[in-house]
């Protein structure tokens, strides 16, 4: 067996025990299933090879948790970064099992594959190569919890001040190339109450799918009046968007609609303020049903992720493009990286896979890509962490 055989076999030997190890985050706790166990299995591998293993409690689960894993003491190290926790599947839609890692036209199918847990026998195969050498600056493997859903696995190491090296880089699905942007995100509900009645007579009611249809127009001019305050052209979409995502209301033809439902996807450019642009998005609604007498909420149905943007001279990048021949590029998804910086920690995102393959029936990353993150991995680790 070649050195390369060997090496695809350690990664598909890990890469399969973690994707059979079910770690569903979902705001259904009916599908939530936690993310211990692929912590404590990573752990294990992690302290064979010399780490100091450490874990964080996330919210209030005993199943939730962050595995911070270091080899190496000093300050101004390297962080690689990946969460846990994969979206639900319906099995029915995949070709294979998506709990065995299946390996076909050189790829690696599998729940989790691309979407990332791909990454973390990529850096402990990085590791293997160093040996027992030592290094002048920490190396660190964080692996976080919830990512999907609330990123509360980031937001629990933000809100306890760990900056746990100079460096950082998220291993999310980028295709092998260095991301040094991306949009924010914010999902919003807006509830409207109204009067229901007989059809015949509008007067007999107060109709809250009236009053959806004029917030709809509203948010409407709203976003298009965003494209002329906002815009960064490094993105493909380069403002901001505003997608209504799902609309549920009322009961029957012959009934006046007593009750509205609209669901909302809000994407943030780097510069722009979440907070501020909410605002901005309440006091568009609250215009829009002025004199209508309808009860409204608009709440966030989840708390939101801020855009992120790291100088495209800075260090890091630099470095990650030297390693890689690839520019710096930014992608319309949301990572955890907003945290990593709020703590002062340089952060690139940069992984195996592409994010067309994330969440999707047949998921799989190129066994090659994966193969080919392990050399640049090493070198990462050479050039920030090595004497």
């Amino acid at each position: 067996m070649t050195t390369l055989d060997r090496l695809k076999a350690q990664l598909g030997e890990q890469l399969g025990r973690l994707v059979s190890t079910c770690s569903v985050s979902s705001v259904d706790p009916a599908l939530d299933c936690g993310n211990r166990a692929v912590v404590e299995l990573l752990a294990g591998w992690c302290e064979e090879r010399g780490f100091d293993v450490e874990f964080q409690p996330v919210g209030s689960t005993p199943d939730k948790l962050n595995l911070i894993a270091t080899r190496g003491t000093g300050d101004d190290g390297l962080v690689f970064a990946g969460h846990t926790d994969t979206v639900p599947c319906d099995p029915d839609l995949w070709t294979s099992d998506p709990y065995t890692l299946s390996a076909r036209d050189g790829r690696w199918y599998g729940l989790g594959t691309a979407d990332m847990k791909c990454l973390f026998p990529v850096v402990l195969a990085a590791v293997d190569g160093l040996g027992d050498r030592a290094l002048a600056r920490p190396l660190t493997l964080l692996a976080t919890a919830d990512e999907e859903t609330s990123m509360a696995g980031a937001r629990a190491l933000a809100a306890a001040g760990r900056r746990l090296g100079r460096f950082a880089i998220i291993g999310e699905p980028t295709g092998g190339r260095p991301i040094a942007a991306h949009k924010g995100v914010a999902q919003l509900g807006i509830a409207l109450a109204g009067r229901s009645g007989h059809a015949s007579n509008p007067a007999l009611g107060n109709n809250a799918l009236d009053g959806m249809r004029h917030v709809l127009n509203a948010l409407d001019a709203w976003r298009n009046a965003l494209v002329l305050t906002h815009r960064c052209e490094e993105f493909d979409v380069p403002q901001p968007t505003l997608n209504f995502g799902a609309i549920r209301g009322g009961d029957n033809a012959n009934r006046i609609c007593g009750h509205c439902d609209l669901l909302l996807d809000l994407r943030f450019v780097p510069g722009q303020d979440p907070g501020a642009t909410i605002d901005q998005l309440r006091a568009t609604v609250a215009g829009a049903l002025a004199g209508s007498d309808l009860g409204c909420e608009v709440r966030e149905l989840m708390e939101p992720i801020p855009a992120y943007a790291t100088p495209r001279d800075g260090e890091l990048v630099r470095v990650a493009e030297a390693i890689t021949g690839l520019r710096a590029g930014a992608v319309t998804f949301a990572t955890e990286a907003p945290f990593f910086t709020a703590l002062g920690i340089d952060t690139i995102v940069l992984g195996p896979g592409h994010i067309a393959q994330a969440h999707q029936p047949d998921e799989y990353v190129d066994i090659d890509a994966v193969v080919r993150m392990v050399e640049h991995t090493a070198q990462f680790i050479q050039r920030l962490c090595s004497a």
